[in-house]
């Protein structure tokens, strides 16, 4: 339904025609819109023009509604009720926590982190339904209508508000069987290494550690390079090589043996940076479902954030 001017005339001009019914006059609707009573009268006959009826029998006693305006009163009044319950559901929503939120995660992160806390809270928070869209790319939230995107990164965009939700720590690790019992003690030694590339950058990248105030950047060759941490995993368990990402993507493995850190004394710098964010789009008012939803996200990754990894159980 296309909404010209003519048709919010009429909308406007049967809240008016309503009004006057209920109260019985010209003059008391004029009262209660704050307009002279000549004010009312025209929008009235504007409204009766515009539909081509008689709604109202006009005396110097009292007014009385047509057959017409008989059954247009009951359709305002049912539209004013709707518009009614549309701002009463409205308000509801501006103060508390409910309806679709919807959250773009990349795919290894979304899995490995969001998904196993949202059990919790939407226990917690039972109105508020989450679609979940898991993209290895950067989404427009204005374009794409995310509510939310949770992004690792150096630097947030500036257009976007940006709360940051736990640190990302990284971590260069391989199969054992890879090694054959080699140990390294300095990054250059990943020279020698096929070392797997996490991102969208050439085949000849350069990887970058500190360890105290020692910087040390490394030039690093490898046969693939790929835009999921979890399938750099799963080359690294099938013993291809060396690779370097988040340690949320292979905390498993690592506990379990199934994989082994590399230089543990040094610590590398990530494809995409040191922090995961949630980013959303500046707002006069912040909903609930938004601000309950990241709060909860943060108290739950900071947590998970400082439970110690194996190499620091076991120095």
């Amino acid at each position: 339904m296309s909404l010209d001017k003519s048709l919010l005339e009429q909308m406007e001009d049967m809240a008016v025609f309503a009004l006057v019914v209920e109260q019985g006059s010209f003059s008391g609707a004029g009262r209660r819109l704050d307009l002279v009573k000549s004010a009312v009268s025209r929008r009235v006959d504007r409204l009766e023009r515009s539909l081509g009826v008689k709604l109202l029998q006009r005396s110097t006693r009292a007014l009385s509604m047509t057959e017409a305006g008989q059954a247009l009163h009951a359709r305002a009044l049912q539209s004013l009720a709707l518009l009614e319950e549309a701002r009463s559901e409205l308000s509801q929503l501006s103060q508390a926590p409910r309806g679709l939120l919807r959250v773009t995660a990349s795919v290894a992160f979304g899995r490995l982190c969001v998904a196993p806390v949202l059990p919790d809270f939407l226990a917690a928070y039972p109105e508020v339904r989450v679609q979940l869209a898991l993209l290895d790319r950067m989404v427009d939230l204005a374009e794409e209508g995310y509510d939310l995107a949770l992004r690792l990164t150096r630097s947030p965009p500036d257009h976007v508000v940006a709360r940051p939700l736990m640190p990302i720590r990284y971590v260069v690790c391989a199969a054992p069987g890879y090694l054959d019992g080699r140990v390294l003690e300095h990054p250059r030694e990943l020279a020698g290494l096929n070392c797997l590339s996490y991102g969208y950058q050439s085949l000849a990248d350069e990887w970058v550690f500190q360890r105290g105030a020692e910087r040390e950047a490394v030039k690093v060759r490898g046969n693939v390079i790929v835009n999921s941490s979890e399938v750099v995993r799963d080359l690294m368990l099938a013993g291809v090589g060396a690779g370097l990402v988040a340690r949320y993507a292979v905390e498993a493995e690592l506990r379990a043996g199934r994989l082994v850190e590399l230089l543990p004394g040094w610590s590398p710098a990530g494809t995409f940076g040191p922090t995961a964010y949630a980013l959303w789009l500046p707002q006069p008012h912040l909903p609930p479902k938004i601000r309950v939803f990241v709060e909860f996200l943060k108290s739950r990754l900071a947590a998970s954030a400082s439970t110690p990894s194996p190499t620091e159980e076991n120095p």
